[in-house]
């Protein structure tokens, strides 16, 4: 007999399951003292010049030391990410992994014009975009103040993170550009009659 916490990982769908277990086995290690955070952060320089190419994963699913922030960011990500696989993705494991590569991909792309070195927050976002414009009619309640349909939400959380942060949030505003760009061109474009673009590759 399972006990709730196994049963629950048990019933994650197998990506956000793949996820969850990498970015647990990476906090532990840092925990423990068996990795140093600084070998998992991105920068072009590392990865491509001197060959550390570990560091395209696992800037993605470090979420800092165990703390009430590390929960929060882990809970975040862990939610949309079920919702999107559980949801518009369901039994299209393939085509997710794909979302998740081109918007990873893209993020690093872009990495230059944020300065954090660790992007998993960064992906959150796209997950909360995508997400949010494909079930437009879902009504949230953020804090028991606000009530708004889900096409909001990465806005509201924009201006919520602006406040508590102070500074201007380029990586926020990154995710939801990128999100936009997947949107458009998998969802937007085909339906007015142009080419899908994003389509899952055959080796995918």
């Amino acid at each position: 007999m399972a006990f709730p916490l196994e049963q629950w990982y048990l019933e994650i769908p197998p990506v956000t399951r793949c996820f969850i277990t990498l970015s647990s086995a990476v906090t532990l290690a840092t925990q423990l003292k068996l990795v140093r955070w600084y070998h998992l952060y991105y920068t072009y320089d590392l990865v491509f010049r001197q060959g550390e190419y570990w560091r395209l994963i696992t800037n993605f699913v470090y979420f800092g030391p165990l703390s009430l922030d590390w929960f929060f960011h882990m809970y975040f990500m862990i939610r949309y990410s079920r919702m999107l696989e559980e949801g518009s993705f369901r039994n299209r494991t393939a085509d997710y992994v794909w979302m998740l590569f081109f918007s990873a991909v893209s993020l690093l792309l872009l990495a230059p014009l944020t300065s954090s070195p660790f992007l998993g927050a960064t992906l959150a976002y796209v997950l909360v975009y995508v997400w949010s414009r494909r079930e437009p009619w879902v009504r949230l309640n953020f804090l028991g103040v606000l009530v708004f349909r889900a096409p909001f939400l990465p806005w509201v959380l924009l201006g919520f993170s602006a406040l508590l942060g102070g500074g201007f949030p380029v990586g926020h505003l990154m995710g939801i550009a990128i999100g936009h760009v997947y949107y458009f061109l998998e969802d937007v474009w085909p339906n007015e009659g142009g080419h899908r673009w994003l389509a899952t590759p055959s080796v995918v």
